[in-house]
């Protein structure tokens, strides 16, 4: 709880994510940054003092109530829907119950602030504080928009059809959202987010474990090529592996995924397969499978360019982590990705969607090994100027002060 008006604060925040837990295996369909993001998030702010819960939709029925983390905080598994995991296009229906079960818990004992992650999340956050004789603030972060999902995606996308317009609503009924990069607050005031009502706070990076120096994935002798993360049509894989007909001596190992074991029956797994054998490409495709998250800096540190080339992200982690490994990036010029990486300095911005050009670049920077040295320096020094989690949590917490005493917002991270 606060503890003095103008002295140090201890809150009681609650972090709801409903279909992203920070207890979740990186790598699968929706398994990744977020669930990244409010762990490290939770972590941070309870090392700080702070007493933190996240709630989270339980996806088994062997889970239980409350798992106290090393870290420090609490991760509740809310009963809402199936015990088994679901495809988060399909959870909107699941979001009454969950906010049942938060409004019975908070009316006990409520949270001095919400920060719901998702747009589902904040659904049920805000319904389940707007019945509170004291409504508690809820602060959003999105992570994706719908709107933005559906301008790249079209009729592929498979988001609820009333997403946007629930979208729109939180920018009315939230207290505070957080944006994690300068692209997506455009985007929020297109849905009518008033500018004093927005902060931006990136995603961090665990600059501890994210090293230059450290355990080294098996490679061989062939140059390589890294994509880490979701096995999902949007993050671009497929250019990366029609890429390889420019760099004729490099390897593209693709991280993520189904465990190891399951890739063969895997359909993503499958299409980039016969991408690559129309490419002529097959013979220099790897897949891993899922990896431990302990496992992800030394595969990073073992590549010679670091990939991250969706058509859109919201934010992208991964470039943070390469960029904190020393590693060159090339990415796509799209989301945050516009604003983590600097183009000529720490990697390459190429358009979305255009394998040639991306092969284009990929060939020149493999082919300069001064220059891939110099973005990986200057990588190191901007993850851990602007991005290391210390910084992020610090900045986070400055916007709830501001929320709960009424302060004007400011952008707390530039």
């Amino acid at each position: 709880m606060r503890t003095d008006q103008l002295g140090p604060y201890r809150f009681k925040i609650d972090l709801v994510s409903e279909h992203a837990s920070p207890l979740a295996a990186i790598g699968g369909v929706d398994a990744g940054g977020q669930n990244v993001h409010v762990a490290a998030l939770a972590a941070g702010l309870a090392q700080r003092g702070h007493e933190v819960t996240v709630h989270t939709r339980r996806d088994d029925a062997s889970l239980p109530e409350r798992v106290v983390v090393q870290d420090g905080y609490n991760v509740v598994h809310v009963t809402a829907g199936p015990a088994e995991p679901l495809p988060k296009d399909e959870l909107l229906q699941h979001m009454p119950a969950f906010a049942r079960v938060l409004r019975h818990g908070w009316a006990a004992q409520p949270p001095d602030v919400v920060h719901a992650h998702f747009w589902m999340s904040g659904l049920a956050s805000v319904e389940a504080s707007a019945s509170l004789l004291a409504p508690v603030p809820v602060l959003q972060t999105f992570h994706a928009l719908g709107s933005v999902k559906r301008r790249h995606q079209g009729d592929a996308d498979t988001s609820p059809a009333e997403r946007i317009d629930l979208e729109r609503g939180l920018c009315r009924d939230v207290a505070h959202v957080v944006a994690t990069c300068s692209d997506e607050v455009f985007e929020l005031r297109r849905l009518g987010l008033p500018s004093d009502r927005v902060s931006i706070v990136p995603c961090g990076v665990d600059t501890a474990v994210f090293t230059p120096r450290g355990p080294v994935a098996p490679r061989g002798e062939r140059q390589r090529l890294l994509v880490l993360g979701r096995l999902v049509e949007r993050k671009g894989q497929d250019d990366a592996v029609r890429a390889l007909r420019a760099v004729p001596d490099a390897e593209l190992v693709v991280v993520g995924g189904p465990p190891a074991g399951e890739l063969d029956a895997d359909r993503e797994v499958r299409r980039l397969r016969a991408i690559a054998g129309e490419a002529g490409v097959a013979d220099r495709l790897v897949f891993t499978g899922a990896v431990a998250r302990a496992d992800v800096p030394a595969w990073i540190r073992s590549a010679d360019v670091v990939l991250a080339v969706p058509w859109y992200e919201p934010f992208g982690i991964t470039p943070l982590e390469a960029m904190a490994c020393a590693r060159p990036v090339v990415a796509t010029a799209v989301g945050g990705l516009q604003d983590t990486v600097v183009d000529g300095v720490t990697g390459d911005l190429v358009p979305a969607r255009e394998p040639e050009r991306l092969g284009a670049v990929l060939a020149a920077l493999l082919a300069d090994d001064e220059r891939r040295t110099a973005y990986g320096a200057a990588g190191v020094k901007r993850a851990r100027t602007r991005y290391r989690w210390a910084r992020v949590v610090a900045d986070t917490e400055t916007v709830y002060r501001q929320v709960l005493t009424r302060h004007r917002p400011v952008e707390v991270a530039r």
